[in-house]
């Protein structure tokens, strides 16, 4: 599905005949060369251990026959989520750092865009599933096996993934034919909609009000129909007598509430409140706390508070180490079986 995607992103953003701009220079993080090193090898450390973490739960979640259920099904796909959104920049930061130019083709620039935004789309509308399963588990455990199905959970993540790209198709595209007669520089580290938007020789305000109005849609609405299950969830929470029943239930929200305030957090402070007028080093933290932050995170959340999911870790960590001490402590109880045999012969 993705790679018909980006065909189709592909063909309607290579339309740059009335621009004569043919690529964008990505400033990124300016500095010396030494600083430029170290920001190298620090994103690319982040970058591996990312791929790695999200990695390892996504096996965890296809070989581990325990998590087989809509919650850990919900947790793998997003783990792989992560893992293309952080490549939707991070590869292009750490050339652009050993890079002099630091450039990036017309096409490139936006089909970063529409990847970046279609894939951070996906993300909210993720974690409103995921809000949604962990109500059920809490609010409806009776009625859970039977509403949350393997097939819904399905029908739900398909949709996540078609919504998300399809939400900002036809505005990058409409941005991406706008004229662009010169500057090319960006003053970020990817290609996002407000610094394009401004280098555009033809001034949009609609477009930016149809930004605007769509970031802020997309963001408050999920985060509200989040905020609302968790209402919802906690009321009932409150009504468990049992102190122990409060921190089971505790500990399966605890980690996807600390997600959604790290990702949601970010995102309203860059796309909601007004940051036009904001410093360009502002705009990147922002950016770099949701689309490389929260994925770092991600694996560290999810494994350290979820006891299924540490133990399946461990097993495909360490399962054949385990195997391998057994097999090595049968072979020594064979080996001292048979020489306490012939001694005693």
């Amino acid at each position: 599905m993705v790679f018909s995607v980006s065909s189709a992103a592909l063909e309607f953003m290579n339309s740059s005949e009335t621009s004569t701009v043919t690529e964008f220079v990505l400033l990124g993080f300016p500095g010396c060369q030494e600083l430029q090193s170290f920001l190298f090898s620090l994103f690319l450390g982040i970058y591996i251990f990312t791929i790695m973490g999200n990695g390892i739960i996504v096996c965890a979640v296809r070989l581990d026959q325990r998590l087989h259920t809509p919650m850990y099904i919900l947790l793998g796909n997003f783990a792989f989520l992560e893992i293309l959104y952080i490549t939707s920049t991070v590869p292009r930061m750490l050339v652009n750092f050993l890079s002099e130019t630091k450039t990036i083709s017309f096409v490139g620039c936006f089909l970063q865009l529409y990847f970046f935004t279609s894939l951070g789309t996906t993300e909210a509308y993720f974690l409103c599933i995921m809000a949604y399963d962990r109500y059920l588990t809490i609010c409806h455990p009776l009625h859970y096996s039977t509403t949350m199905t393997q097939q819904l959970c399905y029908i739900l993540m398909s949709l996540c993934w078609v919504l998300g790209f399809l939400s900002y198709s036809a505005s990058t595209k409409q941005l991406s034919q706008l004229p662009f007669c010169g500057p090319n520089t960006i003053d970020h580290f990817m290609c996002d909609m407000d610094p394009l938007m401004a280098l555009s020789c033809a001034t949009a305000p609609v477009m930016e009000i149809i930004f605007y109005v769509l970031n802020s849609l997309i963001i408050i609405l999920t985060l509200l129909y989040i905020l609302g299950s968790y209402t919802l969830l906690l009321i009932a929470v409150l009504k468990v007598p049992s102190a122990a029943g409060l921190r089971k239930a505790f500990s399966t929200c605890g980690s996807h509430l600390t997600v959604v305030c790290l990702f949601f957090g970010a995102l309203l402070a860059m796309y909601v409140s007004p940051t036009a007028d904001n410093p360009a080093e502002i705009q990147k933290i922002l950016t770099l706390f949701y689309s490389v932050v929260t994925p770092f995170l991600n694996p560290l959340i999810y494994s350290l508070r979820n006891k299924d999911m540490k133990a399946a870790l461990k097993k495909i960590l360490f399962g054949d180490k385990v195997k391998e001490n057994d097999q090595r402590a049968k072979l020594c109880r064979t080996l001292y079986t048979i020489v306490r045999t012939f001694n005693s012969m």
